[in-house]
């Protein structure tokens, strides 16, 4: 089972057309993009959600809410398929973005809520170099390169500056990501490369797990 090549010249042609008039001639197609892709990530999800502890599988819909946004084009012109894990035990969102110019897989915190970052930045403060061998681990480097996100410029506040973990404590948001290209997503090995990619990093998300499920005495808080 594989993705049809003919989504991205879809996704192309919504892009270059990005109406509601457009969009209406051509439903029949999204539909048929937007079922198989559904069937395709449900797949997945049912042979791997009890390795990971997922709960859910969703793709995001194509229309853009443009209530609050200056960019008032009606429609996505991407697919976004996120995987999730059951809370409260089992942290960090699973996503794969498929964009005919910029296709990528990502796994982490893109947001984490104002509590989750303080325990992380606390636990950081703790035990600097045990967080820095997990998010530094040389498997998971391996498959995702260094951890990415937004960072503030300076220490945050409430923290001791000029720690040894400043840099670490820097980050709003603790994020791994890969770019992918065509030949992998449409061939018949995209399931397996997400998974792996996924394996290598579910030992790091489960530590974020353990530190956002316990105080900093090791007691759970669950």
């Amino acid at each position: 089972m594989k993705l049809d090549l003919n989504l991205f010249t879809f996704l192309s042609d919504l892009s270059n057309n990005n109406n509601r008039v457009w969009f209406k001639s051509n439903k029949e197609e999204f539909d048929y993009f937007n079922i198989s892709i559904k069937k395709y990530f449900q797949r997945i999800y049912e042979l791997q959600k009890s390795h990971f502890n997922w709960d859910n599988c969703k793709v995001f819909r194509i229309y853009r809410d443009v209530r609050f946004s200056k960019n008032k084009l009606p429609y996505k012109t991407h697919f976004g398929i996120a995987f999730h894990r059951e809370k409260p035990k089992y942290r960090g969102g699973f996503y794969i973005h498929l964009d005919p110019k910029n296709s990528f897989i990502a796994a982490g915190f893109w947001n984490p809520n104002k509590d989750d970052l303080y325990r992380i930045r606390k636990e950081i403060v703790v035990d600097h170099e045990y967080f820095r061998s997990r998010v530094n681990d040389p498997n998971l480097q391996k498959f995702w390169g260094i951890m990415k996100g937004e960072k503030l410029k300076t220490t945050p506040k409430g923290f001791e500056k000029g720690l040894p973990s400043n840099d670490l404590l820097q980050f709003k948001q603790y994020i791994f990501s890969k770019k992918l290209d065509n030949e992998i997503i449409f061939s018949e090995d995209f399931g397996n490369y997400i998974i792996e990619h996924f394996k290598a990093l579910l030992p790091t998300l489960d530590y974020f797990g353990d530190v956002l499920t316990t105080d900093l005495n090791g007691e759970s808080l669950i």
